[in-house]
């Protein structure tokens, strides 16, 4: 038996990083899973190999940032797997530098693809769960909406309101037995920050929003799915409202 047995999973920016492992990792776990990105050969990629393993996948082909196609991703979900049960709010955009150096078109796109588009997937994703019997949203946000990083500005300010909406969701949904809670992970090895991670004569990795791990290692993109597929999973039941910190003790140093 899976821990997602009979559940169809939305999960955004499924394609590679956490969202693709995620999105892998529930498929295995018997879930059907519903993927959205921008590139559609990695799409079909994803999709493949979850389907070779046993699994059951769509791909919807998506940019996120233009909110109204976001109702039609809800409807493709439900065309094809009839409900929706879970959804994973994956899909993000980074842009670092000093704040005298950022311009509008940084704050946009980090923005509009973090919170803006977060806010009208829980619109519509909600919309489908109160037809039900309830389900689960989780977004994934960021240990940088709770502590600081010099260069971080902008990033850090989309993750902090996908917190604070993930709080107000959760008081406003709880009563239609739908949970929200947010996963808030440190520096994880993914294709996102690949670019700025270096290592050091001996082999140690290091990034710029890496300072203090106690663990002394990035994160890697398994140990955020295990945690995802236990908030969108039935042994979760009670846990709503919660920014849950998978830092390696990074924001306790």
């Amino acid at each position: 038996m899976g821990l997602l047995d009979d559940k169809v999973i939305l999960v955004t920016g499924g394609t590679s990083g956490i969202g693709r492992v995620s999105a892998e990792l529930f498929a295995q776990e018997g879930a059907k899973v519903a993927i959205t990105g921008r590139r559609a050969a990695e799409g079909a990629e994803v999709v493949a190999g979850i389907q070779q393993a046993g699994g059951s996948a769509l791909f919807i082909q998506a940019d996120l940032t233009q909110v109204d196609t976001i109702p039609g991703i809800i409807d493709r979900t439900v065309a094809e797997y009839g409900r929706l049960d879970g959804a994973f709010n994956n899909a993000g955009a980074t842009g670092n530098g000093p704040i005298e150096k950022l311009d509008e078109a940084t704050w946009d796109r980090v923005i509009d693809t973090n919170l803006k588009a977060s806010f009208f997937a829980l619109q519509a994703q909600a919309a489908q769960m109160k037809k039900q019997d309830g389900g689960a949203i989780l977004f994934n946000s960021s240990v940088l909406a709770l502590i600081s990083m010099p260069g971080s500005s902008i990033y850090s300010a989309s993750k902090a309101g996908i917190d604070a909406l993930m709080r107000t969701a959760a008081v406003e949904l709880g009563p239609f037995n739908i949970r929200v809670n947010s996963l808030n992970p440190s520096i994880t090895r993914t294709p996102m920050t690949a670019g700025r991670i270096t290592k050091n004569a001996e082999g140690a990795e290091s990034h710029p929003y890496a300072l203090n791990i106690p663990l002394r290692r990035l994160a890697e993109p398994e140990e955020m799915a295990q945690v995802a597929l236990f908030l969108l999973s039935d042994r979760s039941s009670y846990i709503n409202g919660q920014s849950i910190v998978v830092d390696g003790g990074q924001s306790a140093s």
